[in-house]
């Protein structure tokens, strides 16, 4: 506790010291790269520095003491959970998880005349990413669909960090698709503090052409999106089913007259070589 509120006083005696913030993103349960941003342009031994990362304004998460790591003064939920590369002046920040997300501050000392000087401060902003499932497209009922009847369906995706966006519903056919926003229903796990969304959508049936219906969940302008693999629906509405009734009908019929018309052809040709023969053989 004393060594972060030595150190924020230090910086705030020293206005001149700029700290950018930088963006870090780490999977969930992977390894944090926090680097401290350090040039070392005077090439100042690791013995005469002493180097600290603090979470915010009371936890300290690592320090390297004159070249040598100490664990003193450690938030104990960091202990044994970072390493320090001292030729990238990066910390390493083992199984991070949703709880390390936030701010970091690195605060390197110099050994100046016994007294040691702040010479230079870097900021980390950690975000933490886990996978969201593929969307899955489900319908909310069973049977058989029919032209002109309601569709319901419901779209899920699991297990993702941080909290999506929106979702997206995609119909599609004859080469055009359409855009529906539906209400998206977000739980968050309370133990893992994951994120599972759902969406519905409520449609009459499309007939008459192939339809595609996707959905698509954005995760956010810099995590990109997820699509689902696309529910096929080609229903025959009433009409075309009595058009193509209207249509066979007739052709079946006209088949059946032209192929009586051709036995009748057949047959009385057979009668006439036959009454042909019966009369040469009487004349003979």
């Amino acid at each position: 506790m004393e060594v972060c509120i030595f150190f924020l006083y230090a910086m705030i005696l020293l206005p001149g010291i700029v700290a950018s913030v930088h963006q870090v993103k780490s999977f969930l349960n992977h390894t944090a790269y926090l680097s401290c941003y350090f040039p070392n342009s005077q090439k100042t031994d690791i013995k005469d520095l002493r180097i600290f990362w603090q979470k915010g304004d009371v936890e300290v998460v690592h320090e390297v003491y004159y070249g040598q790591e100490k664990h003193d003064n450690l938030s104990p939920k960091y202990i044994n959970r970072t390493k320090m590369d001292m030729d990238e002046w990066t910390l390493q920040l083992l199984n991070a998880g949703i709880v390390d997300e936030g701010q970091y501050t690195c605060i390197i000392q110099h050994r100046d005349n016994g007294s040691p000087k702040v010479i230079h401060t870097s900021e980390c902003l950690l975000h933490i990413i886990a996978n969201y499932s593929q969307p899955e497209i489900a319908r909310l009922h069973t049977g058989e669909l029919k032209s002109n009847k309601h569709l319901n369906l419901s779209c899920s995706s699991s297990g993702g960090y941080p909290k999506p966006k929106q979702m997206t519903w995609l119909i599609s056919h004859e080469n055009t698709t359409h855009r529906l926003m539906r209400h998206m229903d977000v739980s968050q796990d309370a133990v893992t503090k994951l994120y599972n969304v759902t969406s519905k959508l409520n449609i009459t049936v499309p007939t008459n052409t192939l339809t595609n219906i996707s959905c698509l969940l954005h995760l956010g302008e810099q995590l990109g999106s997820l699509v689902s693999v696309p529910l096929g629906i080609e229903i025959q509405g009433e009409e075309m089913e009595q058009v193509k009734i209207n249509f066979f009908g007739p052709l079946i019929a006209v088949i059946i007259l032209i192929t009586f018309l051709l036995g009748f052809v057949i047959l009385k040709k057979n009668r006439n070589i036959l009454s042909t023969n019966q009369s040469v053989s009487l004349a003979v």
